[in-house]
């Protein structure tokens, strides 16, 4: 079994940013800067044959390229059972639609992917335990102070499949194969 998805590797530079950002975060375990991304589609655990499928479908895909900028901070509050804070990406039609290809590119490979509307984001740090209602506090006037957060443009020219490890420092990642975005008018 393969743990996966399928995300957009920030530029050097956005890292950076995101790095900044996370700057006194008051509460929880910060993402390391290796493992800040964009998830495109979470996958799941999968056999290795359906992220062979994913992989083959993911091959069809054009996709001219693309600016990401950042615009503001969040706490999404409930999500995956615990709480992150994120750095929100601005709308781009563009990144929506390479979203909905690769959604449907893994439909097409038969791996269902979440229901709910997707909120592109990079996490900056996750909280895996409630914090305590002082680092609620702290956490919210955190990301008020960031909600006028905003770096980017940041060039985005390709995409990838990576497979998740989970032990106990956390995740780490492994880039499995990269896509390739066109330039505009090449899709």
């Amino acid at each position: 079994m393969i743990r996966a998805f399928v995300s957009i590797t920030p530029a050097e530079e956005a890292v950076a940013a995101l790095v900044a950002a996370q700057a006194g975060m008051p509460a929880g375990r910060l993402v390391e800067a290796a493992n800040l991304h964009l998830t495109l589609a979470f996958l799941g655990e999968r056999p290795e044959t359906e992220v062979e499928d994913v992989h083959s479908a993911l091959l069809a895909i054009r996709s001219p390229t693309f600016p990401l900028r950042f615009n503001g901070l969040d706490l999404f509050e409930s999500w995956r059972g615990g709480r992150a804070v994120v750095a929100e990406i601005a709308a781009d039609e563009t990144l929506t639609r390479l979203r909905d290809k690769v959604a449907q590119a893994a439909r097409s490979a038969g791996v269902a992917l979440e229901r709910g509307r997707w909120r592109p984001h990079v996490t900056l740090a996750r909280m895996n335990a409630a914090p305590t209602a002082e680092e609620l506090e702290r956490l919210r006037a955190f990301v008020a102070r960031g909600a006028r957060f905003q770096a980017g443009p940041f060039p985005v020219a390709s995409f990838e499949l990576t497979r998740s490890r989970l032990g106990r420092a956390g995740a780490s990642y492994e880039t499995m194969e990269t896509y390739p975005l066109w330039p505009a008018g090449a899709a």
